[in-house]
């Protein structure tokens, strides 16, 4: 690629493409992924998601957002803090998620029922503390949908002691199409620009919360779903949902 095709155009073009191409080859994993959001609505569970680094953003375009489902909660590093005592400091620490026994603790702090679906978001699928919260929920029997790179996956080795990389885990993953290292133009002499995974990420979400609301009302089921609190009397009718599941969600400022 030369220095003159790499431009907002061009990524324009190329992300666009594989937007239009994942529509079309995550169909039949989305319509699995939904319906493991819609059983998980129906027995009364909530969607515990959860991700680091920039899949955080993912975490949020599913968890606590207009348009989106109520029973769905954010599983951060920020809660070793604001439920589980830490020092503020402790985020500080760049290599946090890397200590083993992390996931166990955000787990645990959760406090998940049996019936909460697990949404696990990572491009790499391979960083320990991703995996490890991976094998904490299939371990206690909940069932796990990924959002990954399998590109990305089969192109590193597996980091966690087991060996085991998230794709491996999950009931569903779905593959963002993202390129090994995520960033989708060459730059001349070596290294790229611009990465993939947010974009095609947000749009599996959003697929995937359609699809969920379809067969929710399919069954005869009303989705749960968030109005924007800046509309009239959108915040006092979703506090009305939320209290359904209440100690259940976190709704964090920020």
């Amino acid at each position: 690629m030369t220095v003159e095709s790499v431009s907002a155009e061009t990524f324009a073009r190329e992300s666009l493409a594989v937007l239009n191409r994942l529509t079309e080859s995550a169909r039949a994993d989305v319509s699995a992924a939904a319906g493991l959001i819609a059983d998980c609505v129906r027995e009364d569970g909530v969607v515990q998601a959860f991700g680091t680094g920039h899949s955080q953003a993912l975490v949020l375009e599913l968890a606590g957002r207009a348009g989106g489902l109520v029973p769905t909660n954010r599983l951060q590093m920020a809660d070793l803090v604001l439920h589980g005592g830490d020092h503020p400091g402790v985020l500080d620490d760049p290599l946090l998620e890397r200590q083993p026994g992390i996931a166990l603790r955000l787990y645990e702090l959760a406090a998940p029922r049996p019936q909460d679906l697990f949404v696990v978001i990572s491009n790499s699928g391979v960083n320990s503390v991703v995996v490890e919260m991976a094998l904490h929920a299939k371990g206690r029997g909940h069932r796990l949908l990924a959002i990954t790179s399998l590109a990305h996956t089969a192109a590193v080795p597996a980091v966690h002691p087991s060996g085991r990389k998230l794709a491996d885990l999950a009931d569903v993953a779905l593959d963002n199409a993202a390129p090994p290292g995520d960033a989708l133009l060459p730059l001349p002499g070596g290294g790229a620009v611009c990465a993939l995974s947010t974009l095609t990420g947000a749009l599996l979400v959003q697929m995937t919360v359609a699809e969920a609301a379809a067969q929710l009302l399919a069954s005869g089921d009303r989705p749960p779903v968030y109005v924007s609190a800046n509309v009239p009397g959108g915040f006092e009718g979703n506090l009305e949902l939320e209290r359904r599941y209440a100690g259940r969600i976190r709704r964090t400022a920020g």
